[in-house]
């Protein structure tokens, strides 16, 4: 089995990307689809999250808001750390619990761990590859405004918040382009996955 750790930026196409790696027949771990688990209404994360930051971060059915809690953290570090703090040993405990699960599982296979903060969070540790999904910085600004209807200022907070793309993409094993058209990103990403399932048979 290889593990792979797939990250990028906001609005990158990072998950376009791990589609087409599904698709391909990768077993994805999806970070922020686990992230979303953890925090539903009632869960031990979900209370510490409303004991921090109130009532105001839910919705009327009680779950969490998500659109405004990003409002929050987006723009108070501070904020963030906290959130981070209550979310991540949750997401991670259940990641490694399906890597186990797949360590026994994928003895030939690829396994993606999907990760939009993969750098940021230290998660980068004990991968066999690390992909990132790229665009230029000024055509991941334009993507995520107009992908949120965010003005540009908004995009600009939340495209700091994460390291520079430039420096993942130095950082990475592969970089996968996905500034031109879907075709090409698929094309690129295939060639990719063949490398990978070759490379997986050897271990």
């Amino acid at each position: 089995m290889i593990r792979v750790g797939l990250t990028g930026g906001i609005a990158t196409g990072k998950s376009t990307v791990a589609v087409i790696f599904r698709h391909a027949g990768a077993k994805i771990i999806d970070a922020d689809q686990i992230a979303r688990n953890v925090v539903q209404k009632g869960l031990p994360a979900w209370q510490k999250i409303v004991a921090h930051f109130g009532p105001k971060v839910l919705m009327s059915n009680g779950q969490i808001n998500r659109a405004s809690l990003a409002d929050v953290v987006f723009n108070d570090p501070i904020q963030k750390r906290h959130l981070n703090a209550i979310v991540h040993p949750y997401v991670h405990r259940k990641i490694e619990e399906l890597m186990q699960q797949f360590i026994k599982t994928e003895i030939n296979g690829v396994v993606v761990l999907d990760v939009p903060l993969l750098y940021e969070v230290g998660m980068d540790k004990d991968l066999d590859k690390i992909i990132i999904v790229y665009v230029p910085e000024a055509v991941q600004l334009d993507r995520l405004m107009k992908r949120d209807g965010l003005s540009e200022q908004s995009a600009r907070v939340r495209i700091q918040s994460q390291m520079p793309i430039e420096e993942k993409r130095q950082r990475a094993d592969i970089v996968i382009d996905n500034s031109g058209s879907l075709k090409a990103t698929q094309a690129a990403a295939f060639k990719v996955y063949r490398a990978l399932t070759a490379e997986a048979a050897k271990f």
